[in-house]
């Protein structure tokens, strides 16, 4: 499905500042998983089993509950989230950006602003995967982060059609 039929989704994106650690950069971190289905579950926990140890220089945290959908690296924490809904698309012909063959939606109003934290979608492949950046990391550590994500993405999750 394009972006231009995804329609109006209804999006419960948390924010990199609700997501709580215990205070230093190895401790684990506390990220609400989404309910998902016996197949989306499945596909997931093989993505987290693939990601890597470190993401763009930061070492990788626990995560709690540990249900194989989520995974987070550093402080300040970016997180990984699979299974979430696609955002609402505001612009449905805003652009994407590729890293190694992956297309990652970027909402528009979050891309304006080089210091505000950013939530990135995984565009052509199922589930929806967000990772979510805060402001301190970017855009360095953004780009970094989406670059090494494709790898285990394009191994682990089902292709479906890419960005326009």
């Amino acid at each position: 499905m394009s972006l231009r039929t995804r329609g109006v989704v209804a999006c419960a994106a948390l924010s990199v500042a609700a997501l709580t650690g215990c205070g230093n950069d190895t401790g684990p971190v506390d990220v609400p998983a989404e309910e998902l289905s016996p197949d989306d579950a499945t596909a997931c926990a093989a993505l987290v089993d693939a990601l890597p140890d470190e993401l763009a220089g930061a070492a990788s945290r626990p995560v709690r509950p540990d249900q194989r959908r989520t995974a987070a690296w550093g402080d300040p924490v970016v997180v990984l989230s699979c299974g979430v809904p696609f955002p609402d698309v505001q612009d449905p012909f805003a652009s994407c950006v590729e890293a190694n063959g992956v297309d990652w939606y970027v909402p528009p109003e979050q891309d304006a602003d080089n210091e505000a934290d950013l939530s990135l979608y995984v565009v052509g492949y199922q589930p929806t995967v967000r990772l979510d950046v805060p402001g301190e990391r970017r855009p360095e550590g953004a780009s970094a982060a989406i670059a090494e994500l494709a790898g285990p993405v394009r191994e682990t999750l089902a292709q479906s059609e890419p960005c326009n």
